[in-house]
């Protein structure tokens, strides 16, 4: 069997409220991954500034902008293609009058592959998303890179099993996930993330494929409505086990490799996508 590796990294870090200086930390660390080998190179969600979604408040809408002109984009993808790597970029698009929480994939030329739209919309004390953004009119996508196949869902998207089944459908071989969470405003004693690493290595193990999960740390205060982000970044490998994490305070970046032609033969002997049956999935 050939070997066809593709290396991947996380990016963990806090943000505040500045976007210049919140995009050349990001740099920073890509340029790290990048050094470290990584060609698939993940920041969170919405990193370009505080998770503003913790409040309402209409100031907020200023801070989106076209694809072709957000700053981040523009930053990233050319970063993209000075270091010949992939970055899927999170930000807070502007389509005429829509707003959407979205993620553009920029390829190892820096050129824009495409924008896929967050489909899941939490709305809840501390994560007020449907106040911001429409749920995302893309669909689910996988997107073929220099560097191999990948699908990109966004934060509340990875707790649905059908967001990465999708993807994995339409031939993703490594799912990624930039993420905003943290604490819970109405009960600070509760930690999901043990919860939310687990959904994902399901989606890992019932796809048989790699996962790359990137969230944001640090206390963060929106105007005083305060949120603590609690990392726990991780790349997990086909089998759901983790080979690689991080803490609920670390800042820094993960890298691992895996062989993409292993991982196709293990996905094909254990059948799960020659035993579906979805003539049988129609309340789904």
């Amino acid at each position: 069997m050939t070997k066809r590796s593709l290396t991947v990294a996380a990016v963990q870090a806090a943000f505040g409220p500045v976007m210049r200086a919140n995009i050349e930390k990001t740099e920073w660390l890509i340029r790290e991954a990048a050094s470290k080998g990584a060609q698939v190179i993940l920041p969170s969600e919405l990193f370009q500034g505080l998770y503003f979604c913790s409040r309402q408040d209409p100031k907020w809408f200023a801070e989106a902008h076209p694809t072709d002109k957000h700053p981040c984009v523009t930053a990233l993808s050319a970063l993209a293609c000075e270091l010949g790597v992939v970055i899927p970029i999170s930000f807070f698009e502007k389509d005429g009058p829509r707003h959407f929480n979205s993620v553009a994939v920029a390829d190892a030329d820096g050129q824009i592959l495409g924008v896929y739209r967050k489909s899941h919309i939490p709305d809840g004390p501390g994560y007020m998303e449907k106040y911001y953004f429409r749920p995302g009119d893309t669909g689910f996508m996988a997107w073929e890179t220099a560097h191999g196949r990948i699908g990109v869902g966004i934060c509340w998207d990875q707790w649905f099993p059908e967001c990465a089944r999708a993807m994995a459908l339409k031939g993703a071989e490594v799912l990624f996930y930039p993420t905003a969470i943290g604490s819970e405003p109405y009960d600070e004693s509760l930690d999901t993330h043990v919860q939310w690493q687990r959904a994902m290595q399901g989606h890992a193990v019932s796809n048989a494929m790699p996962v790359v999960a990137s969230n944001r740390v640090g206390l963060e205060d929106n105007d005083g409505s305060e949120q603590r982000f609690y990392g726990h970044s991780f790349i997990c490998d086909h089998g759901g086990d983790l080979v690689r994490s991080l803490g609920n305070a670390d800042e820094g970046v993960l890298v691992h490799t895996f062989d993409l032609a292993e991982i196709e033969s293990y996905r094909a002997d254990w059948g799960f996508f020659r035993d579906r049956r979805p003539d049988l999935y129609q309340d789904v």
